[in-house]
């Protein structure tokens, strides 16, 4: 299947992998992709056992699935990648940090994911020196060795104050002019971790303090749940993305972030695909190595599904084993409504069109662009192509305009 992005500008990564800079090389995202393909012939080598693992029902469905996420993983096992300087990255000396920042620049300079970025230390009193420090030699590095890589980004954690992403728009627009790059182009994510992101002393909603304080920089918000859990004083034992707590913080940020051109990110899972036993000596410690990838892959299939009904469309991945099944997970959400959506879109056309014929009132367009939106998103996180979609009536050319209303005007003029 090859997949065809409707609009490269447009699209957006289903997920964001973070690893720390420590570790960060050139074949990282190629590395991660080989783990997770390891992972799928050990434990779910077959579109059976892989249906099995996720509760898929077998079929049609879940040979599609399997057969694709292998081919994602084969092609572009990495669609973001997030070189973290932040909690990944630990406590380091100034000259580790240093050498670390000028290093992962270069090998960022050989090739990139389709979209990439640094996580930086928050801008507090006690880290912004570090953290400013760290994002000047990693740009110099960079810009030294290649150009700007497409679709890069800023992230900037643990956000306490717009006052704190006013100061780093302040800092990049310095940046652009000491390195000669157009004005803007550095974009930035804000991590929504704490609760005066969501209500703020005010009693207003703080996110749309920040994105006005980004003057246009910001690209995503992403929440970061067990930060903000623990701030909520939510025992550590019931920190977890699907607490009622973070649901939420994430209805809010949906909210706030509606029709302001930002992405919208969820947090990760921290229950991670990993074998007890790394050498395992019998058949009981084999099954055992089974039964707990298994159990956290299905963990992890469901909460992804679980985002995607509540519209959010990426997640954190923090592990080559989540991989598979944040493919998995988007592919079979998108590809078991694939032909209910392209059969109502087809009649609901239809349906507009006569109502226009007749003389009647269609104001529904809303709807129309919904069932619209769905056939987009489903193309450009390649759960399905162009022809797939175009199932629904629609030509290729209609597809890409991206406009229901568009699409009608048109229809009705000829």
């Amino acid at each position: 299947m090859t997949q065809v992005v409707l609009n490269s500008s447009d699209r957006q990564p289903i997920h964001v992998v973070y690893g720390g800079a420590q570790l960060f090389k050139a074949e990282t995202p190629a590395r991660l992709g080989t783990l997770a393909l390891d992972l799928i012939r050990n434990y779910t080598p077959d579109a059976s056992s892989f249906a099995q693992c996720l509760g898929l029902p077998p079929g049609e469905l879940a040979q599609s699935v399997f057969d694709r996420t292998v081919a994602k993983l084969e092609r572009e096992p990495v669609e973001d990648f997030r070189i973290d300087f932040e909690d990944g990255y630990g406590y380091r000396s100034d000259a580790e940090e240093d050498g670390h920042a000028v290093s992962t620049a270069k090998f960022l300079a050989r090739g990139a994911p389709p979209f990439v970025g640094i996580r930086i230390k928050p801008f507090t009193e006690a880290l912004r020196a570090r953290s400013t420090r760290t994002l000047d030699l990693f740009l110099s590095a960079l810009l030294e060795s290649s150009s700007l890589p497409n679709n890069f980004v800023i992230t900037l954690p643990k956000i306490t104050s717009p006052g704190q992403v006013t100061d780093l728009v302040h800092l990049l627009d310095k940046a652009e002019a000491r390195h000669g790059l157009e004005s803007g182009i550095l974009k930035i994510e804000l991590m929504i971790e704490t609760p005066q992101n969501i209500i703020d002393s005010t009693g207003l909603c703080g996110i749309p303090k920040l994105l006005e304080a980004a003057q246009g920089r910001c690209r995503g918000l992403h929440f970061g749940p067990y930060d903000y859990s623990a701030s909520c004083n939510i025992a550590a034992a019931e920190q977890r993305l699907d607490h009622p707590a973070c649901d939420f913080a994430r209805h809010v940020m949906q909210v706030c972030a509606a029709d302001r051109g930002v992405f919208l990110s969820d947090g990760p899972s921290t229950i991670l695909p990993i074998p007890r036993h790394k050498a395992p000596a019998n058949d009981e410690q084999r099954a055992e190595n089974r039964a707990v990838v298994q159990r956290a892959t299905r963990h992890h299939f469901d909460l992804v599904q679980r985002s995607l009904a509540h519209g959010y469309y990426q997640g954190w991945d923090l592990h080559p084993g989540q991989l598979p099944t944040r493919y998995a997970a988007v592919y079979a959400f998108f590809l078991k409504s694939l032909e209910p959506a392209t059969a109502r879109l087809r009649n609901f056309i239809g349906t507009a069109a006569q109502a226009t014929l007749v003389g009647d009132v269609f104001d529904d367009a809303a709807t129309g662009q919904g069932l619209l939106n769905f056939l987009l998103r489903g193309v450009n996180c390649g759960a399905f192509t162009e022809q797939e979609a175009a199932a629904s009536g629609l030509t290729i050319d209609e597809l890409r305009g991206r406009s229901f209303l568009k699409i009608m005007e048109a229809r009705r003029a000829t």
